[in-house]
């Protein structure tokens, strides 16, 4: 019982563009204002992350729950998922904006003599929103400082039914939690002369604003096959330590990420 709500609790997601093996030609230089005057520039990547997840969650006065699920374990319980990321900029100012949407739902028999039917049906959505500000640029490589909120929405459906007569149990329980922290950090792409190109990023925020903590890292390498399409591959890391009236999701979320990337 404590494995299915444990699955049926966190589902992950997020990632963006990049991690390669080309060295840099030149050493990035900071930008000319006029360089861009007038530019924008439109990217959108969909992309698929496999994160395993470790950790712990606690609803009301129910007893916490470990979490050490392998994204396998995941997929065995996944209905639906939806990830994308997009860009805009213009001059030296972008805005980003990335959606993680999954689905998940369990069901299981339990007491006794396998008289009680459990279903658990578990719905996470993670969207950050940034600002940025391009401090660095020289051809293809970038730096950019970014600020703004991620919010987390994380909804529980449960139900347990079956027994009989005295002993007949109907009990739902529906959840639903949502905050925004506030959220800072750095995005960064390398690429020289060829169409390989580094891509890493880092995002912290929190702060006791609402989750104790909220982290956000990346790192890939990708292949520009042309001014419009890119395929990149990586691997990220988030982490979240949420503790507020008696719900607790504290988890970090690893693993890999394959996405393609267009650019208009």
């Amino acid at each position: 019982m404590r494995k299915i709500l444990s699955i049926a609790l966190v589902a992950g997601a997020i990632a963006t563009p990049s991690l390669a093996a080309d060295a840099i030609t030149a050493a990035p230089t900071p930008i000319v204002a006029e360089e861009f005057e007038s530019r924008w520039e439109t990217t959108l990547a969909v992309y698929l992350w496999a994160p395993g997840i470790s950790g712990s969650t606690r609803i009301g006065r129910l007893p916490t729950v470990d979490i050490d699920a392998s994204f396998s374990d995941l997929w065995d319980n996944l209905d639906f998922a939806f990830m994308a990321v997009g860009e805009v900029r213009k001059d030296q100012w972008g805005f980003f904006v990335d959606v993680v949407y999954t689905k998940l739902s369990s069901s299981a028999t339990a007491g006794p003599r396998g008289g009680l039917e459990v279903e658990i049906e578990n719905q996470l959505t993670i969207a950050t929103f940034m600002g940025e500000y391009r401090v660095l640029e020289d051809n293809n490589t970038s730096v950019d400082l970014m600020a703004g909120a991620r919010v987390w929405d994380v909804r529980l459906d449960a139900s347990v039914t079956g027994g009989g007569g005295p002993f007949s149990v109907d009990f739902q329980q529906d959840l639903s939690e949502t905050w925004v922290d506030p959220m800072i950090g750095v995005k960064a792409r390398f690429q020289g002369s060829s169409p390989w190109f580094i891509s890493t990023w880092g995002l912290i925020g929190g702060f006791g604003a609402a989750a104790d903590i909220d982290w956000d890292v990346f790192g890939g390498v990708g292949y520009q096959f042309n001014d419009t399409f890119s395929l990149l591959a990586g691997y990220r890391a988030v982490g979240v330590d949420y503790d507020r009236d008696g719900f607790l999701f504290d988890i970090v979320e690893q693993g890999p990420v394959l996405g393609g990337v267009f650019r208009f």
